[in-house]
């Protein structure tokens, strides 16, 4: 493969991609039918203008018809006066028009097959069509069922990893509050065993006085206990 074929391939490629994302197959479908029914009107309209053209041929004959009765009693009426040659002449147009009666019962004839076609063709078509819309109004509702889908797909996926940045956030405070426990226990134990030194006026004021109470209750069990050896 050549150099402008791969190039032809990737810009073919890219296009349908982007046609694939303008393209909405729901229209699609809509315009389709739309053809369809276009397509159905013209048929209807070919089944009507074959039936106007029929009814115009038959009215024709029909006054054609008068035309040659007419014929037919004047040639009648022109022997019954022994006018042979009116009678002649009548019955001359009478042949003409005939011939042109015979041949507008062929157009009918004709135009009544046509006619009937159509008809048949209409009958399918409709139906055709009928079944076209039905589908195209299912496959337009699983369409539009998909798409709802892989939206809320989406949202969920999301969500699902904002829910696992939170729980990582979470994670990472309960551990820092842990530690920071765990340092304030830490310290209070060193304050407690003296290994830490609190300079903060209220507590060695604590201190003191804790002290001289000490203090005051050793020197009250000394006194005690020399009084006992005395006696």
């Amino acid at each position: 493969m050549g150099f402008l074929d791969r190039v032809s391939t990737v810009v073919q490629a890219k296009m349908n991609k982007i046609m694939d994302k303008i393209e909405d197959p729901r229209e699609t479908l809509d315009l389709s039918y739309e053809k369809q029914l276009q397509l159905l009107q013209n048929v209807k309209r070919g089944v009507a203008e074959v039936t106007t053209s029929k009814k115009r041929i038959e009215l024709q004959k029909a006054k054609l018809q008068v035309s040659i009765d007419k014929l037919d009693s004047q040639a009648k009426e022109a022997l019954a006066a022994n006018r042979e040659d009116l009678a002649r002449k009548a019955l001359e147009n009478k042949a003409g028009l005939q011939s042109q009666f015979a041949s507008m019962d062929q157009q009918i004839a004709d135009l009544n097959d046509q006619q009937q076609k159509l008809i048949a063709a209409e009958s399918r078509l409709a139906t055709k069509v009928e079944s076209f819309r039905t589908k195209k109004e299912t496959i337009k509702a699983q369409y539009s069922a998909a798409e709802a889908q892989v939206k809320v797909t989406e949202s969920v996926t999301g969500i699902s990893e904002e829910m696992a940045d939170v729980g990582m956030a979470v994670q990472r405070a309960e551990e820092k509050t842990d530690n920071m426990k765990a340092r304030s226990a830490a310290l209070d134990e060193l304050l407690e065993t003296g290994t830490l030194t609190d300079f903060s006026g209220d507590d060695e004021l604590g201190r003191e006085l804790a002290k001289a109470k000490t203090q005051s209750s050793v020197d009250d069990e000394l006194a005690k206990m020399k009084a006992e050896m005395k006696k």
